[in-house]
């Protein structure tokens, strides 16, 4: 623990700085058309002071925890910053999630009050409520279940917002994405976010003034460039659901400049005919994240829409943990392929090292799980102290990722170390064979993953979803895996799905693939 002098800010802080810098400027946006709706920077104070006030109002204090169940909802998040500065510890819950979960989650994180978006999850408040029998809630709006949140703010007047938390308390309890398990607390202090966002603000190629466009769950990683974006003066356009239309459209009319999508919504957009016409003229950043994309999908969004696309990698765990820039991304198209399959380098204040079996660093060039150091990391798993112990051996954050480093430095995670498949003895990594089903020019997306075998021990299963119009035979498939990577790599079936399952996060749901 460093000494007084040495600790940071907090959230809270840097958020309410940044909110008085630019009191004029258009700080969220949402909506299009007539009906689009905004609030300036210091209309965004007001709301976080009044939260505030209703919170303390509510009995909530220092070290209570809030659960929030929502969409991308401009309210989520100013309630979020106003718990945060008040020394409330948030829990965000999986929009996706079941109910089974979400009401784990609440009684697990010790949440005290719920905090939900009516328009969408009213009935899902109340059956939270009930499981988990929480008397304190409250909705964004009028709602059958709870107290309106915007009239109690209304009533209680203007009240300025203030910080009173500490950089070394706890501020959230995320919980990671379920795709291997239920759900694990992940708790994380005020200095380990603004770590984050400070090697966000670093390493990533944020325009001077963003236009940034929160098309995925602002919950998760989506939200952690919203901090970013209002520390640089810009704005924050809030999509509450993805589509390939209301994307095209808010990236043309909002003239945004920024934006985050993970791979399945890029492969969307790609495989909509109005991508051609649409007008993404003033797209300067494209941002993926929680899965790589596939080199033969990389090369076709280069042709398609230009030097735009930057990679980020990292964990609920450590974040972020690397960086592959736009010129790393066009250097790999134009003269070094590696680099497409490739995360980068690691960003400024966090240190990387591959583990052997053994515990020990392998040679440059071998692989190895992905350990990680930097003051980003969470401190630990909420009430798990035994994996917490497993998690960081040996003072590494484990992430469970296989990587190898090449010559340059460049990291490159070759799969999930509880991905990997041993079939017939052999180590098959998924990601390999999705990039080789991929390659096929019908293939839109693909899932690679195991299944229990009497002669294999585990057999390579495979799930494609195919671009509109497109018809292949699966022994085609298989065939092509054979050509490029081997029999042993080669799917004994493969499915062909209209979509794949995804997690509340965007990752490929392969658990529920393998339960299929």
């Amino acid at each position: 623990m460093p000494y007084q002098h040495q600790t940071g800010s907090t959230v809270g802080a840097v958020t309410l700085r940044a909110l008085r810098r630019f009191p004029g400027r258009t700080a969220f946006t949402w909506g299009s058309g007539t009906v689009e709706e905004r609030l300036t920077y210091d209309q965004v104070l007001d709301v976080i002071g009044r939260t505030q006030a209703v919170l303390a109002e509510a009995g909530l204090t220092r070290g209570d925890r809030i659960a929030i169940l929502s969409g991308n909802k401009v309210d989520a998040w100013c309630t979020s910053t106003a718990a945060s500065a008040s020394g409330i510890v948030v829990t965000n819950l999986h929009p996706l999630g079941s109910l089974a979960d979400q009401a784990y989650q609440v009684q697990d994180a010790g949440a005290t009050a719920l905090f939900v978006d009516p328009g969408k999850y009213e009935q899902r408040g109340r059956e939270i409520a009930d499981a988990t029998g929480l008397s304190t809630v409250f909705s964004f709006g009028p709602s059958g279940e709870g107290a309106d949140l915007r009239k109690a703010c209304d009533r209680i007047g203007a009240s300025r917002a203030i910080d009173v938390a500490d950089p070394a308390e706890l501020t959230i309890i995320n919980y990671t994405g379920g795709t291997t398990g239920r759900p694990k607390g992940v708790e994380r202090r005020h200095e380990a976010v603004l770590s984050g966002t400070r090697s966000v603000l670093t390493d990533f190629e944020f325009p001077d003034v963003p236009r940034y466009l929160a098309a995925a769950p602002i919950t998760h990683v989506a939200g952690t460039k919203i901090l970013p974006t209002l520390h640089k003066g810009g704005t924050v356009h809030l999509l509450d659901g993805f589509s390939t239309t209301t994307v095209l459209t808010a990236i043309a009319e909002q003239r945004i400049n920024l934006a985050l999508l993970v791979p399945t919504m890029i492969y969307a957009l790609l495989d909509d005919p109005a991508l051609d016409s649409a007008d993404l003229s003033s797209l300067e950043v494209m941002l993926y994240g929680a899965s790589a994309m596939s080199p033969s999908r990389l090369r076709e969004g280069h042709e398609r829409l230009g030097s735009i696309f930057a990679q980020l990698y990292g964990q609920t765990e450590c974040y972020p943990i690397s960086y592959l820039s736009r010129a790393d991304h066009a250097r790999g198209l134009a003269e070094d392929p590696g680099l497409l399959t490739s995360c980068g380098y690691p960003v400024v204040g966090t240190a990387v090292t591959l583990l052997g079996a053994d515990g020990e660093p392998v040679p440059t060039g071998d692989s190895g799980e992905i350990c990680v150091r930097s003051q980003g990391t969470m401190d630990r798993y909420h009430d798990l102290p035994d994996l917490t112990e497993e998690t960081l051996a040996g003072g590494w954050v484990h992430t469970g990722d296989i990587g190898r480093f090449d010559e340059s430095g460049y990291l490159s995670i070759v799969d999930r170390k509880k991905d990997m498949i041993v079939s017939g003895g052999f180590n098959v990594f998924p990601r390999e064979v999705e990039d080789a089903l991929t390659s096929h020019p019908e293939v839109s997306t693909a899932a690679v993953y195991g299944v229990p075998d009497e002669k294999w021990g585990e057999a390579v299963h495979a799930a494609v979803v195919l671009k509109d119009g497109a018809t292949v035979e699966a022994e085609m498939l298989i065939d092509r895996v054979k050509e490029l990577k081997g029999s042993v790599q080669a799917p004994k079936q493969v499915r062909v799905l209209t979509e794949l399952p995804t997690t509340a996060v965007g990752k490929v749901d392969k658990k529920a693939l393998r339960e299929e």
